[in-house]
């Protein structure tokens, strides 16, 4: 369905068709309407299906029709808020593109930087705030600005949040709110807990449900490549050289194996940069804006810092580390595909991982082909669990060792520890 066909006003369709957009994906479909209707809505979407556009064109088109015409100090009419940085930002920039033809003012606030230009853009006025809940509660506990005017509410990520600890800070907004205004409740997934809390927050909501988790879309190939676990950098560059044309996303599931990554790459001459909590907003940040203006060519990120990269046109990812959450591999490879778009995921499993992919193909339905013919392939044996048990132990004591010796460096002694003890036979081999 077209969106001149939902009713959408003449300005925000004219900022549409700046950005290319003319066919409203099923979520935008189902949702756009009802939240026109002034309904709560409850809204079960996955990454990639549209949900910000969903939830922020009606936003505006509301709020235009009752403070349009008004002139002097915008009031805060709608909150949006968000569990991490990336998405709020990615948030309140669709919000710019889509109320450009507008007088509608927005802005968005987060931790990890200093307060004064937020606390500054919000004394002037703005219609529509997009937040991370830490710093909106500590901005409201200061006394900065209020909830008094809220009239549409939105929590989006509602699973994620949960998953991030947000939950006290989610009870402590609800009671800022009005008890009258609209919600719209946004989540990937709905267990018990995503439920109770949605009903705390809605009334009488109506349900817009797409893609289910266990899908992938079908612009998506999607391969596996099995290796032992030493040859995994070396098969990655593989890919970089042989079989990927285009820049990459690619997943670690650990902020200290994302770093490897990067310095690995960066000594083959690969352009590269890494995301995760570990860095600061602006090192995140940058690295996000140099990677969309392609000026490097590979991006590390774990999952959570990865919530909120919205790349126009992305074609591959890889899953360096493979997520023990079946679910986590349908979001991780939904950033490629969009919008109709054809993508690529891409899968190294390790022995130690192959029990993972089996979950994985299970909920997808063995869409991931295996690739048999590469230069690396598996032949290690997942480890028993004596194996196992040794290799995590002596994991550890290099690891204290290793601490240890810059704690060494660090108060004078020099040096970085008198030895290094030698991995045994297991260890050595799935390094």
């Amino acid at each position: 369905m077209r969106f001149d066909e939902l009713k959408v006003i003449d300005p925000i369709l004219k900022a549409l068709d700046d950005k290319k957009y003319e066919e409203a994906t099923p979520i935008q479909e189902k949702a756009i309407p009802l939240i026109l209707e002034r309904n709560d809505v409850l809204g079960v979407a996955q990454t990639g299906t549209g949900k910000t556009a969903a939830f922020s064109i009606p936003i505006i088109q509301l709020i235009q029709k009752i403070d349009g015409k008004n002139q002097g100090k915008p009031k805060l009419r709608s909150l949006i808020v968000t569990p991490t940085r990336e998405l709020a930002i990615q948030i309140d920039e669709s919000i710019r593109d889509y109320s450009k033809y507008t007088n509608l003012k927005h802005t968005v606030i987060y931790g990890g930087v200093k307060q004064m230009k937020q606390v500054k853009r919000l004394q002037s006025g703005v219609h529509i705030l997009v937040a991370t809940p830490g710093r909106l509660l500590d901005l409201i506990g200061q006394g900065i600005f209020n909830l008094n005017d809220i009239k549409l509410f939105v929590l989006d990520e509602a699973d994620r949040m949960l998953d991030m600890g947000f939950i006290n800070d989610i009870r402590r907004l609800l009671k800022l709110l009005p008890t009258k205004r609209q919600s719209l409740f946004f989540s990937a997934t709905m267990p018990s807990n995503i439920v109770e809390l949605s009903r705390t927050i809605l009334k009488d909501p109506k349900k817009v449900e797409v893609t289910p988790v266990s899908s992938t879309a079908e612009t998506i190939q999607q391969y596996i490549y099995y290796c032992n676990r030493i040859d995994k950098r070396d098969l990655l560059l593989y890919l970089l050289n042989e079989k990927i044309d285009d820049q990459v996303l690619l997943f670690s599931r650990t902020k200290h194996g994302a770093d490897k990554i990067v310095r690995f790459l960066k000594k083959e001459n690969i352009k590269a940069a890494a995301i995760h909590g570990n860095k600061s907003q602006n090192q995140r940040q940058n690295a996000l804006k140099d990677f969309k203006s392609g000026k490097i060519k590979l991006l590390v990120a774990t999952d959570i810092a990865a919530r909120g990269i919205d790349i126009d046109k992305l074609q591959y990812v890889i899953n360096f580390s493979i997520p023990n959450i079946p679910e986590t591999y349908v979001h991780r490879i939904g950033r490629s595909g969009r919008a109709g778009n054809d993508g690529v995921a891409i899968s190294i499993s390790e022995a130690e991982d192959n029990i993972y992919v089996k979950d994985i193909q299970k909920l997808i339905k063995n869409k991931a082909k295996v690739v048999k013919e590469h230069p690396f392939p598996q032949t290690d044996k997942p480890m028993t669990a004596k194996e196992k048990k040794e290799f995590n132990k002596e994991k550890q004591k290099r690891k204290m060792e290793a601490i240890a010796a810059r704690r060494k460096s660090r108060s004078g002694g020099g040096g970085r520890g008198s030895s290094k003890s030698k991995a045994k036979s297991v260890g050595n081999r799935r390094r």
